[in-house]
């Protein structure tokens, strides 16, 4: 069987990045992509989600995605995503969903049901959103009402004349919430108070405290949790209606509705009748084909450390070298995963030359220089 120089699992954003510069670099590799065609997460966004709204983050190294159309992104991006594997003769595989990674030696195996192929080292990334999370509620499977989660959600449209609950404190609640008020009546909860940005952030800082959580093996925190939320012009009639005026998260779900107990409300119980509960509570990281590497730390993340100084190039696993991993932890946004497949490349590039033996200009020493 062939030993790859490195096998990327994930043909999304950042393992197109990866890919890319892994060409680049000269070195081996192969990429296993689980979906049928390309687009990796974006193939799956809402209807209601343009090109308008994207803002150039699909970009991928030495190219633009397409300009800020009122074009659905879920069609645009995949079939740009598609356009550059060709252009740039990546090799990707499809479909190919790995479900283990286990180590043989000093090579490492990646399996996809009865197909497996060889590897001195990986980089994975599959990202999140194969793993939507939703919390649970006491009294959620009595509600008669609809339940969805953002990777479910259909448009507005879906939801006239319903009054829906929006559950989450991110990006894609407010997002919901801005679609939703003008058409239909919303409530908002979140588990914490919001934390509104109106004056900008400075992203290396923010990125930085979500590094400190990986550096030490715990479970990455969202890049939004530490910058803040911030309105876009198309949210502020929302902000007019009231959207944004948030509720603390409810004690139990009951059949018509939600209820908030005496002691979170500081009234008697009360209950709001709801048609939809909009679960916008984020993704967890989909790692689990990793889990024969033993790569988590006591705390159940999974600890990365930093080749370089920018703080989205933590990409090495430190429990194992030969796994990097990318849109995970720091780089876990669409440019900090694009930033990452460089660092990821170059990380299997030093470790074929201190490990394997390769010498660093065999595999294209001179590259780095023209991808930096």
């Amino acid at each position: 069987m062939h030993v790859y120089d490195a096998v990327v699992i994930g043909a999304g954003q950042a393992g197109l990045s990866a890919s890319y510069h892994l060409k680049r670099l000269g070195i081996d590799h192969v990429v296993l992509d689980a979906a049928e065609r390309p687009g990796g997460a974006w193939q799956h966004r809402w209807d209601s989600l343009t090109m308008a709204d994207v803002h150039g983050v699909a970009d991928l190294p030495d190219a633009a995605a397409p300009g800020g159309s009122g074009d659905r992104a879920n069609v645009v991006v995949p079939a740009w995503f598609g356009d550059y594997e060709t252009t740039h003769a990546l090799p990707v595989e499809r479909p190919a969903r790995v479900d283990r990674v286990t180590s043989q030696g000093e090579l490492l195996v990646v399996h996809a049901g009865s197909r497996s192929w060889r590897g001195r080292t990986i980089v994975n990334a599959t990202g999140t959103w194969d793993r939507p999370f939703v919390p649970y509620y006491p009294g959620a499977d009595t509600f008669r009402g609809e339940q969805l989660h953002t990777v479910d959600y259909p448009g507005p449209e879906h939801f006239r004349g319903k009054r829906v609950l929006v559950v989450g404190g991110g990006a894609s609640a407010v997002q919901f919430l801005g679609e939703l008020a003008p058409i239909t009546d919303t409530l908002w909860v979140t588990r914490r108070v919001p934390v509104w940005n109106e004056g900008g952030f400075d992203g290396r800082a923010a990125i930085g405290r979500v590094l400190d959580r990986v550096r030490e093996g715990r479970p990455p925190a969202s890049v939004v949790s530490v910058t803040g939320l911030a309105l876009r012009p198309q949210e502020r009639l929302a902000e007019s209606l009231g959207a944004y005026r948030r509720r603390p998260m409810f004690t139990r779900i009951e059949p018509d509705g939600v209820r908030w107990s005496e002691a979170s409300t500081g009234s008697d119980a009360a209950l709001e009748a709801v048609d939809v509960i909009l679960w916008a509570t984020g993704f967890r990281p989909a790692v689990e084909h990793l889990a024969p590497l033993h790569l988590r730390t006591r705390y159940g993340g999974i600890a990365l450390q930093s080749g370089g100084s920018d703080v989205q190039t933590a990409v090495t696993a430190a429990a194992d070298p030969r796994v990097q991993l990318v849109g995970y932890g720091p780089s876990a946004s669409t440019i900090g995963a694009t930033r990452a497949g460089r660092a990821a490349a170059l990380a299997v590039r030093r470790y074929l030359a201190e490990t394997v033996g390769m010498a660093a200009d065999t595999v294209g020493m001179a590259a780095e220089t023209a991808t930096a």
